[in-house]
């Protein structure tokens, strides 16, 4: 796998990634490379312990995806997603889910090994985010680096983020709270294409939704299979690919489901009935008329910009030494 960093159909998106995301993120401190001097291993030693757990669990991949968008949209991108203790973000409904701690663990006793006090689990967060979704088959991009750590931890701040039933416009508006776009919404939501749900986030749509029966955007092809996988009154912890049929590849699948009557969250499914968003699923799967849009690149460029929310540079926030404590 170490070798298909190099891969060249990469060259291209990584030569737009290196010079947009320098573009951004001059005002904001982070840059490319920021430990190029300090801890020059540091994108690698995070890389392999991503590698490594994805190896045995290759569910940790999309775990460190939404826990690192859970983080930036509170308090910004500064790791307090992973702060332990009695009401912090670990504990609040939206997070209770989140997998791929043991990952930055991993990482965090690495880089302390080889750099103590020099890596921010901020960084962290983010590079393993990134190095999940290329283990997917995804894009591999610049990723900014030279955040700090947030002090701050509270469940009651969780409330920001989207929820599985939110409308459009409410999912629209959270998103431009943080200058992020309809477009960086339809991409950002498309890391959906790896990962799963719990039935219990969704299987309300099976059953007396609207008249007694289904929510009528489910393909009512499709509405069988779902209620044989979540039956009712059944385990709502059980899980299912978000993405039907490629759940462990990062592509554009997920945007076909869409379109298809098939998306799992009620959320999701509303990218395509949604008329403001639906244009943009339509560009990412290439659809004759509309002006495509290459899905990976694009949500590369999401992608830093969201992870440049709220960043804590220079003498502000800390560098954790482990990541579950404040210093």
């Amino acid at each position: 796998m170490k070798g298909a960093y190099t891969n060249p159909r990469f060259f291209l998106a990584m030569t737009v990634m290196l010079a947009m995301a320098a573009a951004l993120v001059q005002a904001q401190g982070t840059r490319v490379g920021f430990y190029a001097r300090t801890c020059p291993r540091a994108e690698s030693i995070v890389r392999s312990a991503v590698q490594s757990r994805f190896r045995s669990n290759p569910n940790i991949a999309p775990g460190l995806l939404r826990m690192h968008f859970h983080d930036c949209f509170v308090q910004g991108c500064d790791a307090s997603v992973l702060i332990d203790g009695p009401n912090t973000e670990k504990t609040a409904p939206p997070n209770r889910l989140l997998r791929g701690y043991e990952v930055i663990d991993d990482a965090k006793t690495q880089l302390e090994a080889a750099c103590p006090g020099v890596v921010s689990c901020a960084d962290i967060l983010a590079l393993a985010a990134r190095d999940s979704v290329f283990l997917t088959r995804g894009i591999n991009w610049a990723v900014p680096t030279g955040r700090r750590d947030g002090r701050v931890s509270l469940a009651s701040d969780t409330t920001i983020l989207p929820g599985f039933r939110e409308s459009i416009d409410s999912q629209k508006q959270k998103f431009a709270a943080f200058g992020l776009n309809t477009q960086d919404l339809v991409a950002l939501v498309g890391g959906h294409t790896i990962g799963t749900s719990a039935c219990q986030l969704f299987s309300y749509r099976l059953y007396n939704f609207t008249n007694g029966g289904p929510d009528p955007t489910i393909n009512s092809a499709f509405v069988p299979q779902l209620q044989a996988l979540c039956p009712q009154n059944g385990d709502g912890s059980r899980r299912i690919d978000l993405d039907t049929g490629s759940g462990n590849r990062f592509d554009t699948s997920f945007f076909a489901n869409l379109r298809n009557g098939r998306g799992i969250l009620e959320s999701d499914q509303k990218l395509w009935t949604d008329p403001s968003t639906r244009t943009f699923v339509q560009r990412f799967l290439g659809e004759r008329g509309s002006r495509p849009l290459n899905f990976n690149v694009e949500f590369a460029r999401s992608m830093v910009k969201m992870s440049n929310i709220g960043v804590k540079t220079g003498t502000n926030g800390e560098i954790r030494r482990i990541c579950s404590a404040i210093n």
